[in-house]
Order: structure tokens, then sequence, then C-alpha cells
């Protein structure tokens, strides 16, 4: 069980009843702070649906964030997103690759946005020549809004591991399929 109770909509007061996925433990749990978790939520509803950042480079950040931290949290809720927005199984599995150091089949920029998410997540640092290859390719808007996913689900896995958020029953599959190195965060079950 996490470390704070996960609190449902009748929990809270009616203006916040509209606060966005509160059927995630990790909302349930950051609504004790009510006002905080529509703000973290709506975040993640822009970056998700009104961000012009493609989605496939968005969800593999985001999963290079769960597996460079080894988050099963994360990393098991964003395999259930990222293959929703038409991210591919080989896709998946070229993060493990990649991490390793070894060649993949995806393309330069894809590579270039799993390298950036690592040494920012791991050393907390983007290199110059990195930056470049991401500037010269995506426009203005859209590297701010993927160096912000970056930093926010940075963020996000270190509440989690905090508050040691329980994985719902329904994600445990994905780790199944797409198994992290040795998880550091409890992929218990709630």
């Amino acid at each position: 069980m996490g470390r704070l109770r996960y609190l449902d909509n009748a929990d809270l007061a009616p203006e916040f009843q509209d606060i966005p996925r509160m059927k995630s433990n990790i909302t349930r749990a950051v609504a004790h702070s009510p006002k905080l978790a529509r703000l973290v939520a709506g975040r993640g509803m822009y970056l998700r649906h009104d961000s012009g950042l493609d989605a496939r480079l968005r969800e593999l950040a985001i999963l290079q964030v769960g597996y460079s931290t080894r988050s099963a949290y994360e990393w098991a809720h964003h395999v259930d997103v990222a293959l929703s927005f038409g991210v591919t199984e080989d896709d998946i599995r070229a993060i493990a690759t990649e991490t390793a150091g070894e060649t993949s089949h995806l393309e330069p920029l894809a590579v270039a946005v799993l390298a950036a998410t690592r040494t920012l997540t791991d050393d907390l640092i983007l290199p110059q020549p990195l930056f470049d290859t991401l500037a010269a390719a995506l426009p203005t808007d859209q590297l701010v809004d993927l160096l912000v996913a970056i930093g926010e689900y940075n963020g996000l896995v270190r509440v989690m591991a905090a508050i040691e958020i329980d994985l719902e029953p329904e994600y445990v599959r994905y780790l199944d399929r797409f198994p992290l190195a040795s998880p550091f965060i409890s992929a218990k079950e709630s």
C-alpha cells in the first residue's frame, strides 16, 4: 500500500470534482493537494493532447524516463499510452537496446530524443551537440515541450518513489511484456 491514501472524487470538495485522471493512483495520491493535482493532470493533458510535439517522440521520451529510473509505475502506464498513440512494440523494445549503447531500428531523431532524455535523467545535463541536433529537427515550441515533458516526468517518478505509489493491477501485464532490467520502484498491485 502506498504511503498516502488514494482519494476518490467523493473525497474532494465540489470545486475539485473535475480533476482529470482520478482513476490513476498517482493522481489519487496527489489529490491530497487538489489544486496541485489539477495543475499536474492539466500539464499531462496538454502534453498528450495539445502540444505540437509528435506523440511518438513524446512517448519515447517519457518511456525512456521510466526505463532509466526503473519506475515500474511510469513505465507500465506509458507503455499503455504509447501503444494507444501508435508507438510500436519494436519502438518500445528499442529503448532497452539504445540504453545498452547498441544500435536499434530507430531513426536519428528518435535516437537523439532518447539520448537527450537519458543525459537529462542520469546526469542533469544536455550536451550542446545533442541540443543542437534537437533544435535543428524541432520547431522551438516543440523543443521546449519535449524538454518540459522530460523534466515533468522525471519529477513525477521521484514523487511516485517517495509516496510508494502502487501499480494498478491492469497495468502489471505491461511489465511482463516489456520488462524493466530491475525495477527500483515496487510494482506491487494495489
